[in-house]
């Protein structure tokens, strides 16, 4: 009996030892992400605006100049104006890009046609291949299509390139059972109506993955606003950032702030259907 005990004992101890160590080893790797956040926060609110002022990793005076100035001095960085650019930018990419990329997914998954699987293991080997390999002809494209310096070419690329990650969008229609559809076309309803009608409403989860992930993107992105736009006033929140001299730090840091509060809102307001959609459209049939 006290064997038993023993044993019983043991097994709680190495669970609660097991446990112990994991949460320490979790506490390490969030003070790890949550150490450069902090900074940047802290240094937001430095007075002298120069990192070269910083006392060691924090800056040696704070106040609230660089929040101040960001939104009021507007001559050299137009910081308002670069982030309704961005807001603009992010908002018709995530329109189109969730438009196209759900009719791909809804396409790949309900009908059967010569070559599609062909096209499904083509779009899922250029997927392996990182998108700034194609800048180059990117921009060539944009050149002869006088989209250069104007924010709707912009818009076009990142609205063509989201079909490209159509795949979870897929797993999660194949999870809608096929003989909705064909109850919907016994009583007369052709394929759009199907779509809209029957479809649609029971995609809320992945329509609202597809819109996050199609709004981050141009919201965030660097490479494609920095080779296409050369007017500063059409600049997007990063490549404004990026032309701030080395005594503006602080702004820059104010600037990084108040650009990633917009993703911050959107992922606590819509995590619950961002983990349905990605869960729903890992399965795959």
């Amino acid at each position: 009996m006290n064997q038993a005990k023993v044993k019983v004992f043991q097994a709680k101890s190495k669970k609660v030892l097991g446990v112990a160590i994991t949460y320490c080893i979790l506490i390490i790797v969030a003070f790890v992400f949550l150490f450069p956040c902090l900074w940047l926060i802290l240094a937001s609110f430095s007075k002298s605006g120069s990192i070269y002022s910083f006392d060691g990793f924090f800056p040696s005076e704070y106040g609230f100049d660089a929040f101040r100035s960001l939104f009021t001095d507007t001559v050299m960085y137009n910081y308002p104006k670069w982030f309704f650019n961005t807001l603009f930018i992010a908002i018709m990419s995530c329109i189109l890009g969730t438009i196209l990329t759900i009719l791909t997914a809804y396409c790949m998954s309900r009908f059967r046609f010569k070559s599609r699987k062909a096209l499904m293991k083509t779009t899922l080997v250029l997927g392996m291949f990182p998108s700034f390999m194609g800048t180059i002809a990117v921009y060539l494209m944009m050149t002869q299509f006088n989209l250069i310096n104007q924010h709707w070419g912009l818009i076009l690329i990142y609205s063509a390139q989201a079909p490209m990650g159509y795949m979870v969008q897929k797993g999660f229609f194949d999870t809608i059972p096929y003989s909705i559809d064909e109850a919907a076309r016994i009583d007369g309803a052709s394929n759009f109506i199907v779509f809209v009608k029957f479809i649609l409403p029971m995609s809320k989860p992945i329509l609202v993955y597809t819109a996050l992930t199609a709004f981050t993107w141009p919201w965030s992105d660097f490479i494609l606003p920095k080779m296409l736009l050369v007017d500063k006033n059409l600049y997007t929140v990063a490549v404004g950032l990026m032309s701030l001299g080395e005594t503006e730090f602080s702004r820059f840091a104010a600037g990084s702030i108040f650009i990633a509060i917009p993703i911050i809102v959107l992922y606590f307001c819509l995590v619950k259907y961002m983990i349905n959609g990605m869960a729903a459209g890992a399965v795959k049939e």
